[in-house]
């Protein structure tokens, strides 16, 4: 099977979670800051503005949480977006407004999130679809005029940059997957980054029950009675370790291969798949953005897609479509008319694409794809 994902992990991980084992400290400890620091370079900013956590989603209710929403407040977000954003902010005693998007890049314009703001908005939470950045500089511009907080769902974006700019910086939170899915990956985890030092400072406690000190070992070297407790606000256990901290040490030294070969196969893709009749392909990146390429997606006829799909996988092609637009979810009680999500969603599928992908299986990829397309499309015009 040709995998939609996958994860690049071998010797210098397995290596760094045998120095963990030998130093016999696998909680939160000093590898995890050291990874929030280096993380932190990665992105330009502050090491204390960096928290690293057991999932991108409780990143996600973190934020949401910190922001104070009650009933009758609105976060505005695309529909086609992963169901954790909107579960953060239902939880929360909010409602997830969903916006429309470009039908061919799937990321949201302002026109598409200014439609979609009411006077109950109190925060736009922005998906950045497939690594690409979209128009993040101009929504968190947007954004800093209206007085509403910018929230970045960085998962798909680890390396992606507006002029050099690391996005998930542009807005006043973020937060990135390290899923086993994910170009840089933990297992589990993910990362925060706040913008404000003080409520960086809180969301750290926060992320471990809302205790001012992180351990009692450390607390040991400050107070005479260290294991008294201080709890200002309530809050959760969702810290990362030392033991996934040294996994993704690794893994953000390797990031930069990783990606070089994610754009290697974006580009062969490019090339295979330029002249088949009926398919369309990611449009091309604006001057100065970069893309951390975590989705290669084609679009097609709606009519085809889903058989397209069926023959890909008989052909031991796993392809899939992300996201599924949560407008159209029940659950999220949501009477939005977006016609551009309705369209891209029943247009797009996603292609494998993981840097342990060969030539070989981009070429088998191409050719699957592309004899597809045609018998699907053969057939779909003489019904």
């Amino acid at each position: 099977m040709i995998n939609l994902f996958q994860p690049a992990v071998g010797d210098e991980e397995l290596s760094a979670v045998a120095d963990v084992f030998r130093d016999k400290w696998l909680g939160h400890g000093p590898r995890t800051k050291a990874f929030e620091a280096a993380f932190a370079e990665h992105l330009g900013v502050e090491p204390d503005r960096v928290v690293f956590l057991a999932s991108g989603t409780a990143g996600l209710f973190l934020i949401v949480e910190s922001l104070g929403l009650a009933e009758g407040d609105e976060v505005v977000m695309p529909s086609m977006s992963f169901l954790a954003a909107a579960n953060a902010v239902l939880a929360s005693g909010a409602r997830p407004v969903f916006c429309d998007v470009d039908p061919r890049t799937m990321n949201p314009r302002w026109e598409d999130v200014e439609a979609a703001l009411t006077p109950r908005t109190r925060a736009v939470l922005l998906l950045h679809y497939g690594g690409q950045p979209g128009h993040v500089a101009e929504i968190a511009e947007r954004c800093r005029e209206r007085g509403l907080t910018l929230i970045e769902d960085s998962a798909c974006s680890i390396a992606s940059t507006v002029d050099g700019r690391a996005v998930g910086t542009f807005g006043d939170l973020a937060m990135w997957s390290l899923d086993a899915a994910k170009i840089l990956t933990t297992g589990d985890g993910g990362l925060l980054y706040v913008r404000d030092a003080e409520q960086a400072a809180r969301m750290r406690r926060l992320a471990y029950h809302g205790l001012t000190q992180a351990t009692g070992f450390g607390y040991a070297k400050v107070s005479h009675r260290w294991w008294e407790l201080e709890v200002p606000e309530i809050g959760r256990r969702v810290i990362g370790n030392d033991l996934t901290a040294a996994i993704g040490t690794v893994q953000l030294r390797r990031l930069p291969e990783f990606v070089a070969r994610r754009r290697e196969i974006v580009k062969r893709y490019d090339h295979e798949l330029a002249d088949v009749a009926g398919l369309r392909l990611p449009p091309p990146l604006p001057d100065h953005h970069t893309s951390s390429h975590y989705f290669y997606w084609v679009q097609m006829d709606a009519a085809i897609r889903d058989g397209v799909a069926a023959d890909l996988l008989a052909a031991d092609i796993y392809t899939t479509f992300r996201y599924a637009p949560l407008h159209k979810v029940p659950t999220y009680g949501s009477d939005r008319v977006l016609p551009a999500t309705d369209r891209a969603a029943g247009e797009t599928l996603c292609l494998p694409l993981h840097h342990g992908l060969s030539d070989d299986d981009v070429r088998t990829v191409a050719r699957r794809l592309r004899e597809a397309v045609a018998d699907r499309g053969r057939a779909a015009g003489a019904l």
